[in-house]
């Protein structure tokens, strides 16, 4: 029974939404970090201006370093985030000389600043700052000390422009997405065009249209395509096996029906008693054959078309094998003849198998031997362990049958050329058909010195 499970549109949505979200994630944290590290480049510049405009106020009276900064100058180092810039001089001794910065300048600071320009970060009152301080020399000054200048300024400026530079990236992003989510849309119904086109093919077919595909697929659709033309030559095979099987079932049908209906209106215009005994007798044998007939008929379209193995079971072929012969050994067909069995292994050989499948391959296997041998014939059936398999066999000292004809024995009513008894041609048809159904493999083959051997090789359970 076939159960919708969803949908490739579904699915695929589901596994591009699963990686493009991840991929997003990703694109996110780097779009994010980008914006920092974007935010951190313009206000680390915009101190390092400050400090030099500061740096250039900077004027000696009277051997003392005086700073004046105009308020023009401190409003174009203000950004529009109102991040104002705040500054601190200090003198050779660490004297401020003129500040507006409430924040202590720590003394390894001013040792580093000795070296290379200092940027840090610290806390103060609870907020976040961000310095810089450089040192610069008096050269062209009436006194040759130098003066470190620090700037900063509190991170809330940084954070606004970071979220304004990540909120700008998000907005291009989701319209990517958005953008990339309808020409997935698109994509996909392209893609999925050919398994439409497919669809449409075999919903246009009769019933009975077997012919191979004529169409164009893409690779991944090969196999598949491929798969149903397979289907298809199989059951055409198995439509003409059964148009076959059943021309041939009407003939074989129709001959003995015809000899019974002839026989009778033969009978029915005859006025001796003994003409109609002879023709009861001709009509008793015909209908026998017939019954039998139809009965081969039956099991060989139930073995051919009831393939479920719900009947499987584990069980011991030896003991099978010996129970079916002595059955048959004890009936009148098996009288004039030397029915045997070889002698079996000393442990028991399971198989998984259906026991009435079996019993009617064993029971055609015999009732072939006992048709196409004369009478006073040997007759034997025996069990032979290969490896992981067992062998089944059956061989008579017959006439047995000629080579051409051994390759084609299994196929239905081929009676190897006899004419000569009243057998229907369909014995090893249902053995073929009960081997296969039982994943074993049929050999027929010569007898030495003289007759056949027919051997089935069962896979052994394990």
């Amino acid at each position: 029974m076939i159960e919708v499970d969803g949908t490739l549109k579904s699915r695929l949505a589901v596994w591009l939404l699963v990686t493009v979200s991840a991929l997003g994630a990703l694109l996110l944290i780097e779009a994010y970090l980008s914006s920092q590290r974007a935010a951190e480049r313009a206000y680390d510049s915009q101190l390092e201006a400050a400090a030099l405009t500061i740096a250039e106020a900077v004027q000696w009276q009277e051997g003392k370093p005086v700073v004046e900064i105009p308020a023009a100058a401190l409003q174009i180092l203000a950004t529009r985030h109102q991040e104002r810039v705040f500054y601190a001089v200090l003198d050779a001794d660490g004297k401020r000389v003129s500040a507006n910065l409430d924040f202590p300048i720590q003394a390894d600071w001013r040792q580093q600043v000795d070296e290379h320009p200092v940027w840090t970060d610290a806390d103060n009152l609870g907020a976040g700052w961000r310095l810089h301080g450089r040192e610069f020399d008096s050269a062209g000054w009436e006194t040759q000390d130098p003066v470190q200048i620090w700037v900063g300024h509190t991170l809330a400026g940084r954070q606004a422009l970071t979220w304004e530079l990540f909120e700008r990236a998000v907005t291009r992003f989701l319209v990517m997405v958005l953008v990339a989510g309808l020409l997935m849309l698109l994509a996909m119904r392209v893609a999925l065009n050919p398994m439409r086109q497919l669809r449409q093919l075999l919903r246009q077919r009769e019933a009975d249209d077997m012919r191979p595909f004529d169409a164009r697929v893409p690779e991944e659709l090969r196999e598949l395509a491929e798969t149903l033309d397979t289907l298809f030559a199989h059951q055409r095979e198995s439509r003409d096996a059964l148009l076959r099987f059943t021309a041939d079932a009407s003939h074989q049908l129709k001959t003995p029906l015809a000899g019974l209906q002839s026989t009778s209106e033969l009978a029915l215009k005859s006025h001796q008693p003994d003409e109609w005994r002879r023709a009861l007798v001709e009509v008793h044998d015909g209908a026998e054959r017939t019954s039998r007939l139809a009965s081969q008929l039956l099991s060989l379209a139930r073995l051919r078309h009831v393939v479920d193995g719900s009947e499987m079971s584990r069980l011991d072929l030896g003991a099978l094998l010996r129970e079916t012969l002595f059955d048959w050994a004890g009936r009148d067909v098996a009288q004039d003849h030397d029915l045997g069995l070889a002698e079996l292994p000393d442990t028991p050989l399971y198989i998984h198998g259906e026991p009435w499948a079996l019993r009617e391959l064993l029971g055609n296997l015999i009732d072939n031997a006992l048709r196409y041998t004369p009478p006073g014939s040997m007759i034997t059936l025996g069990l032979v362990r290969h490896g992981d398999e067992v062998e089944l066999f059956i061989e008579d000292d017959g006439p047995g049958v000629a080579p051409e004809v051994l390759a084609r024995l299994h196929h239905p009513f081929e009676r190897g050329g006899r004419q000569d008894t009243h057998g229907s041609g369909l014995g090893l048809a249902i053995v073929d058909s009960i081997a296969r159904r039982h994943d074993a493999r049929l050999n027929v083959a010569p007898h030495t010195p003289c007759g056949l051997r027919v051997s089935l090789y069962f896979p052994l359970s394990r």
